[in-house]
């Protein structure tokens, strides 16, 4: 028990690293919370123009979550913890995006660092849900609306290649606090005010 609260706790001081602020802060820019949408993730960082900052505070988001559920595997096995550990894990990595401790509980939406802790818990779900955002992007180019579809249909894909269980009870929780945490963009969408990206 003492074992898996750490497990959670340290996995959620992980998925704290806001890796927009702080590459932001390396690159000598505004504060990703101050313009554009307001929201520390990778999309609002290509809106700045700077396409190597998007891309490694995409890398940053997404590695930080997987390397939260390594690192909860890891000692899952050492420990001989339950399985279900790593889940917990996974939840605590992105409520630690949304919700980080260094940076006033005000973080981003989570879709970068859920894709890592998809991807390291199984690389079939992690793959699949990739795959729902690349092909709705490809149609759309709506970054949310990709998203958004994305993580409805990752716990169907969970309870379809892991089953039903408390696993796949979690894997729903999370993606649901990232569907929360979209709740803009759904009545931007739904007024036809949210923006997709031109092509270049």
């Amino acid at each position: 028990m003492i074992e898996s609260a750490l497990i959670f706790l340290v996995s959620y001081l992980i998925g704290s690293i806001s890796f927009a602020i702080v590459i932001a802060r390396v690159y000598g820019m505004p504060d990703p919370r101050s313009h554009g949408s307001g929201n520390p993730g990778a999309t609002n960082m290509l809106r700045t123009g700077k396409k190597s900052a998007a891309v490694l505070t995409l890398l940053g988001d997404a590695a930080k979550g997987y390397a939260a559920v390594w690192l909860a595997q890891w000692a899952t096995a050492v420990w001989g913890l339950p399985a279900i550990v790593p889940y917990l894990a996974a939840l605590a990595a992105v409520l630690g995006h949304l919700f980080p401790v260094y940076f006033g509980f005000k973080g981003g939406k989570g879709v970068a660092t859920a894709l890592g802790v998809l991807l390291a818990l199984d690389a079939r779900l992690g793959g699949l849900t990739l795959a729902t955002w690349l092909i709705v992007f490809a149609i759309t180019r709506i970054s949310s609306l990709s998203a958004l579809i994305a993580a409805a249909l990752a716990p169907l894909y969970g309870w379809l290649l892991i089953g039903r269980g408390p696993e796949t009870g979690l894997l729903a929780l999370l993606c649901g606090l990232v569907l929360a945490r979209h709740h803009s963009n759904v009545r931007k969408l739904l007024s036809g005010e949210e923006s997709a990206f031109k092509h270049r």
